[in-house]
């Protein structure tokens, strides 16, 4: 997929680019699989803002995507999608009792291709099947992490893993954080890399295109006063003293909780898992 290069007829189009929805083969969704996205604007079920800088943004319909397709399903590709609410494509499919069905679309991915799932189906890009029969060294993406639960790992546009072995019960997949995970043989994945590989290129260009995605501006807090903001304060400008008392010190929220270097993992039970950590590779 290339990108769509705006001509700079503003000074915010300078340097501007989006998806040019080539591999886009419809404007209209099914209206059976999709339904109205109700906005929350970052708070969660008491009103509260927990996540800051959302709000506003343009109306979204929600694009109900099957990632746990039944065992022995033989389905055609109808149709190739524009889905607001991820950076992928979607692929409409159509399965042997005629219902439709959303699932991630992979880079390739054609009008007429069959997607077939199952336990012994031909290694092509789109079908799904257990690990412990895809070959070793495969790009695989919709992984499952537990049987039956349906693609948790590896659904974002462009990524894919890779397939490193399999000893025993488990496979050992590269994932695209450069993380080595222990994942069950018996975990379903789909063959091939998700399209739209260029989504991480594109250049949003000016501050209106944010607010149409729903992101609000967020002020830096060495530009705050001391009263407003640990990082604030200070006398002779952003090198003079006092910054907040931040000298050395880790950054942190206005509420005192750090924000970088901060352990947030809680799951350890499942650490037993994890061949090869994803920080691994950055402290080479």
């Amino acid at each position: 997929m290339a990108l769509r290069i705006h001509n700079p007829t503003t000074p915010g189009e300078r340097g501007m680019t989006s998806s040019d929805f080539r591999e886009v083969t419809t404007k209209r969704p099914l209206k059976s699989l999709i339904s109205i996205k109700q906005k929350r604007s970052g708070r969660n079920n008491q009103g509260r803002i927990t996540t800051r800088h959302r709000g506003g943004g343009t109306r979204k319909f929600y694009r109900h995507v099957n990632f746990n397709l039944a065992a022995g399903m033989e389905t055609v590709i109808e149709q190739i999608e524009y889905d607001p609410n991820r950076s992928a494509r979607i692929a409409r499919i159509k399965d042997q009792t005629g219902h439709y069905h959303y699932i991630l679309a992979a880079n390739g991915m054609e009008i007429g291709q069959k997607i077939i799932v199952g336990d012994e189906v031909p290694i092509e890009t789109g079908n799904r099947l257990p690990l412990k029969n895809i070959p070793v060294g495969s790009t695989i993406h919709g992984i499952e992490l537990q049987p039956g639960k349906g693609a948790q790992l590896v659904r974002s546009a462009g990524n894919g893993a890779q397939l490193m072995a399999k000893e025993g019960q488990y496979a050992q997949v590269n994932l695209p954080s450069g993380e080595v995970r222990l994942i069950s043989v018996d975990c379903m994945a789909s063959i091939g890399v998700l399209g739209n590989e260029q989504h991480q290129n594109i250049k949003v260009g000016k501050a209106g295109r944010k607010r149409h995605m729903g992101i609000r501006p967020g002020v830096r807090g060495v530009v705050m006063n001391a009263a407003d903001h640990p990082h604030g304060g200070g006398d002779g400008g952003r090198h003079g003293v006092g910054g907040g008392k931040t000298h050395g010190a880790a950054p942190r929220t206005p509420w005192g909780q750090k924000t970088l270097g901060y352990k947030t993992r809680r799951r350890k039970s499942t650490s037993q898992f994890i061949v090869r950590s994803r920080h691994a590779s950055k402290r080479k």
